[in-house]
């Protein structure tokens, strides 16, 4: 035995197995030039049996195309989705811009969240005197930046971003009163001025729609929104 042959020998299978890969890797025209091969060459297949090296190719990248159908399709439908939402939050603006007063556009979110958004509940507590002529819309509610109530809030009024999920019960029950045992999950988005204006809340019966995965860009929008909206007399 040749010492050429003893080395061959004494490199384990896998690097073997490595070298042929890398080189293949490193001459991708190979079964070009040797197109017999591939007839001869036979892979084991998932269902039983073997096929040739040619179908095991077919079949990856028939996989590898209904992969990317199925991101294609995912991605179409969140682009449909933001769609959606970004068509709402632009006619929820025209309907704040055509409010006269401050009242009024007031009447038009809670309006534009019930009837657009179909939102379950809608609470918005404004840090301050709420405005004039207010005692029938029900959904606001004047609350003192003092109020202990709010110090479960506090974190959050001071980063000024939305937050979506489940609140303890103590604060469900502050912001939604009787109707709190049927709420599920919640959105809250401060509205911020030179000093924050008050806390918008959202709230729904199921539990998985508002969660903390998803994102708060479009709700963060809309607290801007409505916070230059209330600046008004």
């Amino acid at each position: 035995m040749s010492i050429s042959t003893a080395a061959a020998r004494a490199v384990p299978e896998t690097e073997k197995e490595k070298e042929v890969a890398a080189w293949l890797a490193a001459n991708p025209d190979f079964f070009q030039h040797h197109g017999e091969l591939l007839a001869s060459l036979r892979l084991p297949h998932a269902a039983g049996g073997a096929v040739s090296l040619v179908e095991r190719q077919i079949e990856v990248l028939r996989e590898k195309h209904q992969g990317g159908e199925a991101r294609l399709a995912e991605l179409v439908a969140v682009a449909r989705a933001n769609e959606q939402v970004a068509a709402k939050i632009h006619h929820f603006t025209r309907r704040l811009m055509r409010a006269p007063t401050r009242r009024a556009v007031l009447a038009q979110m809670e309006a534009a969240f019930r009837e657009n958004f179909e939102v379950t509940q809608t609470v918005l507590l404004l840090f301050g005197h709420a405005g004039a002529n207010t005692d029938d819309l029900r959904f606001v509610r004047q609350v003192a930046a003092s109020d202990p109530n709010l110090a479960g809030f506090e974190t959050l009024l001071a980063s000024g971003r939305a937050r979506c999920g489940q609140i303890r019960d103590t604060q469900r029950d502050f912001i939604f009163g009787t109707d709190s045992a049927g709420i599920g999950s919640v959105a809250l988005v401060p509205l911020l001025g030179e000093a924050p204006l008050g806390l918008l809340v959202l709230g729904s019966h199921s539990r998985d729609r508002f969660h903390p995965g998803m994102s708060t860009e479009f709700l963060a929008r809309l607290g801007e929104l409505i916070g230059d909206a209330l600046a008004r007399d």
